[in-house]
């Protein structure tokens, strides 16, 4: 018997609805239908009104990353920072389950420019001085109040400006003390990235004097995890020497790898979701939080 001249018709050529129908009727099995996309709960990848829909339906959290433009050696990439506090910002923002994450802020103090010193010795580090820092970092927060956002965390991936996070938080906490907005800066986020991590990578047989601590074993790792790309692993076996005339300091990375960098991250993980949620019930009680 001829198939009928219908059949013939391409797939392709048929709209996916009626596709289906024709499936079901002639008993074919039908494709499973894709999974729908998990919302993005990065602010920039969504549209105004998605955004106010979002904070009037309890997304009220706003996580501010802050990362750095610095050099970390000659097998890291010198966006390290961000692209970390990124991945690790998003993490943190599912499991605490009604937080946005805001574009990460790139530009820190790394030192002065003329003299160079720190970082900016080397080549691709960028710097800004400590006043525009914390007049930005405040600019972010009155603009995400602005927008809804009560509770505001400071999340920062470099130690140099820590102190500054802290300033920050208690100077705009202490001019909105009226408001029910407010302003965090967990140290248990670097706290874990760093003292945290260390002593699992102790746990495991490594001295401190292999892990180090900028652009060595821990902070090597880590980056294999977020990215590896961003990894140069030829450099690190080359024979090439690394220590802190070209920028490592403290440690040694050659041993580094992305099993041991998954350690930390869910060990930041779970240290900063645990000291949000903490800080953020504390301040709607009026009581000082105390890991």
């Amino acid at each position: 018997m001829p198939t009928p001249s219908y059949l013939a018709i391409p797939l392709r050529a048929i709209p996916a609805a009626l596709a289906l129908a024709i499936a079901i009727v002639l008993g074919a099995p039908a494709m499973a239908a894709a999974p729908a996309p998990a919302a993005s709960v990065f602010l920039e990848d969504l549209t105004w009104t998605e955004l106010r829909d979002a904070v009037r339906q309890g997304m009220t959290t706003a996580i501010v990353p802050i990362g750095g433009t610095e050099q970390s050696g000659p097998a890291l990439a010198l966006g390290k920072h961000n692209a970390r506090v990124r991945l690790l910002s998003e993490r943190i923002a599912r499991e605490l389950g009604n937080a946005i994450v805001a574009p990460v802020v790139a530009y820190v103090p790394e030192g002065s420019i003329a003299p160079a010193s720190s970082h900016m010795r080397f080549a691709g580090t960028l710097s800004i001085p400590t006043s525009v820092f914390d007049a930005t970092l405040e600019a972010i927060a009155r603009s995400l109040r602005a927008h809804g956002f009560r509770d505001i965390v400071l999340l920062g991936d470099h130690g140099g400006y820590q102190r500054e996070l802290g300033r920050v938080a208690d100077r705009l906490n202490r001019e909105w003390s009226a408001d029910a907005a407010r302003v965090f800066a967990p140290v248990e986020y670097f706290q874990a990235s760093t003292e945290g991590f260390a002593r699992l990578l102790r746990a495991r047989g490594f001295q401190d004097d292999e892990i180090g601590t900028h652009a060595a074993l821990a902070d090597t790792s880590l980056q294999l995890a977020v990215d590896a790309r961003m990894v140069r692993m030829d450099v690190l076996h080359s024979g090439t020497r690394l220590d802190a005339s070209v920028g490592i300091y403290g440690g040694y990375p050659q041993h580094a790898s992305a099993e041991l960098g998954q350690l930390g991250l869910d060990e930041i993980v779970r240290q900063s979701v645990a000291a949000i949620r903490l800080q953020v019930h504390s301040a709607a009680r009026g009581t000082a939080a105390h890991p």
